[in-house]
């Protein structure tokens, strides 16, 4: 044999197996890419870009039809290769209840879905504190927390993330000026009306504002040491229009007076020279604050108003827009991009807020006068008593919607919102979808919600009651 000709033979193929290697891993780069990219190739096999569904829910693991498919694969929590386009998403689980929604998936994009909940059916109910006397009632922001306020100085405060209700009494009579303290009777008396309760992002605190007959009182409450209390109106002698806390530790507040907005160090029992003249609204995120404020610089532009942002590290304002009308604002974050919400009139408008490029607009079929943000910055709830109107961010897709039964609502998880018609809790998503019945012979009067996705807890006649969601 030909010693040269079986070595070029060989030679030729190692390159030629060199060669199909690379293409090889050329092509899986390739392909790999395109997938990444939100590229496959469809059952008829044209090439077509698609969209990643991420879905979970309480309870986990619900059966998932996907545009009334199914497969025994398709559980939650999990994520889902779909087409571009309009998808109906239902979920079931056995002995729960189903729920249901038509979103978008948009080509190369997440589309994120982690709030659903279903409802157990046959939920047992049970009556677990006595609330005679009650007035009123607040809880925390992680609802695990219930404040009960009666007409004296001896409120109870409840822990409801326990199988065993735990319930210890609050003395209020040092702390605020609406009290009277008779001698004859075996506590004192609370003489004031709240007005507003809000609660600090580590549940230890809350900001109250009080209606004494002669002017507001506003209160910060140390709830796990009431001696660290501080009256915000004895201790600087203003009289408030707003005051909201910004930092966990409830240290740091922004207060406005006579349109002039401060900062407040209740940690020392300091305040701020007037950091924002004409303050019309604000709304804090992290150290930025987002303003809404009356213009007196006419050589900017000759409308009355302007949006502005400033930050706390520096308190220089930077002046974004003017506007012909009074705006209400908010600041929130959606994945890592903080966006800026202006409401002015029926008008909403959402922009970047590093650039304050306008992202996407609406003309509502009403004036709303609240802002709601949801937890994790991916809805945005607008509205005026029971007129509601809710920008989903993962779509930029507007749903306006309507409480029945011309009550307002409130919150009864962080993406869950209630109203209580004749009696009846009845509870939808965000957008106004998956309305259902959960509970007969509820008291509106008082704060519902759900704890530890274990719980629902609302009140009955003279009863705090809770129903399992889960199976004993």
């Amino acid at each position: 044999m030909d010693l040269e000709r079986t070595k070029r033979h060989q030679s030729l193929k190692v390159i030629i197996s060199e060669a199909v290697m690379v293409i090889s891993v050329i092509l899986m780069v390739t392909i790999l890419a395109f997938v990444v990219s939100g590229y496959w190739v469809s059952s008829d096999f044209k090439i077509e870009r698609q969209g990643l569904l991420q879905i979970s829910s309480f309870p986990t693991g619900a059966d998932v039809k996907i545009d009334g498919a199914s497969s025994w694969l398709q559980r939650t929590n999990t994520s889902k290769v779909l087409s571009s386009g309009e998808h109906s998403i239902v979920l079931s689980k056995e002995n729960y209840d189903t729920w249901e929604k038509t979103i978008n998936i948009a080509e190369g994009l997440l589309y994120r879905l982690n709030y659903p909940r279903l409802f157990l059916n046959n939920r047992q109910s049970e009556n677990v504190f006595k609330i005679t006397g009650v007035t009123a009632a607040s809880i925390s922001h992680n609802r695990e927390i219930m404040l009960l306020l009666n007409d004296t100085t001896e409120w109870t405060l409840i822990n409801l993330n326990s199988d065993l209700i735990e319930a210890k009494k609050f003395d209020v009579s040092k702390i605020f000026s609406t009290v009277s303290l008779a001698s004859e009777a075996k506590v004192g008396l609370f003489t004031g009306k709240v007005l507003q309760m809000d609660w600090d992002k580590d549940n230890t605190h809350i900001l109250f504002k009080i209606d004494s007959g002669t002017g507001f009182e506003w209160v910060l409450v140390d709830i796990k040491n009431p001696s660290n209390s501080i009256n915000l109106t004895r201790s600087f002698g203003y009289d408030f229009d707003t005051v909201k806390i910004i930092s966990n530790s409830s240290s740091t507040l922004l207060a406005t007076q006579n349109g002039n907005l401060h900062k407040i160090d209740a940690s020392n029992k300091s305040i701020s020279s007037v950091l924002v003249e004409g303050i019309i609204d604000f709304w804090q995120y992290d150290r930025d604050i987002v303003i809404s404020a009356i213009n007196d610089d006419d050589t900017m532009t000759d409308e009355l108003y302007y949006i502005g942002s400033l930050n706390l590290n520096d308190n220089q304002i930077i002046k974004l827009a003017s506007s012909s009308i009074p705006a209400k604002v908010a600041l929130g974050r959606f994945y890592d991009n903080k966006y800026i919400v202006v409401l002015a009139g029926d008008k909403v408008t959402i922009y970047q807020k590093d650039d304050f490029i306008e992202m996407i607009s609406f003309e509502l079929g009403f004036d709303p006068i609240s802002i709601k943000i949801g937890q994790g910055g991916e809805f945005i709830v607008l509205s005026l008593d029971n007129k509601v109107a809710s920008i989903d961010m993962e779509s930029l897709k507007l749903s306006e919607w309507q409480i029945e039964g011309n009550a307002q609502f409130g919150w009864l998880d962080g993406y869950m919102v209630y109203s209580v018609v004749d009696g009846k809790l009845i509870v939808y998503d965000y957008d106004g979808l998956n309305r259902r019945i959960l509970s007969s012979n509820v008291s509106a009067r008082f704060p519902i919600t759900i704890t530890n996705n274990k719980w629902l807890y609302y009140c009955s006649d003279d009863n705090l009651t809770r129903e399992w969601l889960i199976p004993r």
